[in-house]
């Protein structure tokens, strides 16, 4: 049977076409820039932003879960959406006009944690804008959507890029003139690929406000973790997803400048990586559409594995064309192990408090590639060698699938309190569509 999007999950997969535009300039161009900004100052972008990535990603497991528990509360959703995502498109739009590299990095922290704050909330609305059953295939089509949805506005870039790169013969732009450029394009494809979610955006599921909201959130916060250590099904598949999603993440991000640091061109580098994108698209709908044939569970064991592979093939990476089948590789398996996990993450936790989870959710995401971008980082500024730095991401991998097949096997138990009317848990959640509250223990892959 053909499976059609809702007009509510194609504005939300919209945002994913959105916002995947600056995940893929974080990856490309962004290091192409600041070793241009840097100049002498600094002698490794991938030491350098990768010591940036990983407080931006310590900073949104920070604030994430708070804010994830305050979208929670009525009505305040789309607002908290709203300041998060103006916040990362604006500042995504002035740091093209930095010309100090301090500033740049400092900038590109905020810009980079507010973006990550604005998933936190987006990933929660999946909860709203379509069914537990439908759940794998619209998150994937999220990933695949924006892929190649994404891949318009950068196009552009390049375009812009190759028109001051002096190495092509065709420079006609100084970079005062492109840099500012490739930032505003970004920024306003984010914001406007936002407008029809942002438009028509209703909060089903939502717990009931009282008391002072940070007093609360915290409170809240604190039930929450109390409940995931309870329910071991989801704190075993949070410790997987933190290990596992460590490596996909630093990938996606030190991808360019690992290929820059081995003395890779960088207009094949951002060719390669454009195919990545363009591979990537068929590959999450297709894996998402066998979803409806296999487990979840199946397809994200098998992404793993695939990355531990891919992970131990980088290693040894030092020709062009190994680059080449590397970004096929990755495009392969990305988006799936991206999409399978937030849509098998959506399916066992409470509806209702699915900022909470979401904001746990990241800490174990997003703040994994803390210690992923770290730990190259630090490995490759102690040794002088990035190859040396990508072979830890094989042990995140190893560690990662192990944790994934013990919760795999693990009892599901349902997170929320028990005791609670179909319309109203022990923790004043409400909703406005009950028969979308079942347990999540009751629901647990039941429908493959």
């Amino acid at each position: 049977m053909k499976f059609k999007l809702t007009a509510r999950e194609k504005k939300w997969v919209l945002y994913d076409v959105g916002n995947s535009a600056f995940t893929l300039l974080v990856s490309t161009l962004i290091p192409i820039f600041f070793d241009i900004v840097a100049g002498d100052s600094a002698d490794s972008a991938t030491v350098y932003l990768g010591y940036a990535t990983s407080i931006a990603t310590a900073v949104t497991a920070l604030i994430g879960p708070l804010l994830g528990a305050a979208a929670d509360r009525r009505g305040v959703k789309k607002k908290i959406f709203s300041v998060v995502l103006l916040a990362g498109a604006l500042s995504c739009a002035v740091l093209g006009f930095i010309g100090h590299w301090i500033w740049f990095l400092a900038l590109y922290v905020f810009s980079k944690s507010a973006y990550s704050l604005s998933l936190v909330v987006y990933d929660s609305m999946l909860c709203d804008v379509t069914s537990r059953e439908r759940m794998d295939e619209v998150s994937s089509r999220g990933y695949a959507w924006g892929y190649i949805g994404s891949c318009i506005p950068f196009i552009l870039c390049v375009v812009v890029y190759v028109l001051y790169e002096p190495s092509m013969g065709i420079a006609v732009l100084p970079f005062r003139a492109a840099m500012p450029i490739v930032f505003l394009l970004t920024a306003v494809w984010w914001v406007v690929c936002s407008l029809p979610l942002w438009k028509s955006y209703e909060q089903i599921h939502y717990v009931q406000p009282g008391g002072h909201p940070v007093r609360e959130g915290v409170r809240n916060l604190g039930r929450t973790f109390r409940e995931i250590v309870q329910s071991k099904k989801i704190l075993l598949f949070l410790l997987a997803f933190f290990f596992y999603i460590d490596g996909v993440y630093t990938i996606i991000d030190l991808a360019v400048a690992y290929g820059t640091d081995l003395g890779f061109d960088s207009a094949m580098l951002l060719l390669a990586l454009l195919v990545t994108q363009i591979v990537a698209f068929p590959s999450a709908i297709l894996l998402g559409m066998l979803s409806r044939k296999l487990r979840a569970e199946i397809l994200i064991a098998a992404c793993i594995v695939a990355y531990f592979f891919i992970t131990v093939y980088a290693i040894f990476l030092d020709k062009t064309y190994e680059f080449w089948i590397l970004a096929v590789c990755v495009g392969l398996f990305q988006g799936t192990i991206q999409a399978m996990s937030r849509s098998y993450f959506a399916r066992i936790i409470p509806q209702e408090k699915s900022g909470e989870y979401f904001g746990v959710y990241d800490i174990f995401g997003k703040g994994a590639s803390f210690l992923g971008t770290f730990l190259v980082a630090l490995v490759a500024d102690l040794t002088g060698r990035e190859n040396l730095g990508v072979s830890v991401l094989a042990v995140m991998f190893v560690i990662g699938f192990t944790f994934f097949l013990f919760a795999v096997r693990g009892k599901a138990e349902p997170a929320a309190a028990n005791g609670a009317s179909a319309n109203e848990t022990a923790d004043g959640c409400e909703a406005k569509e009950p028969e979308t509250l079942s347990s999540p223990a009751a629901e647990d892959r039941q429908d493959h």
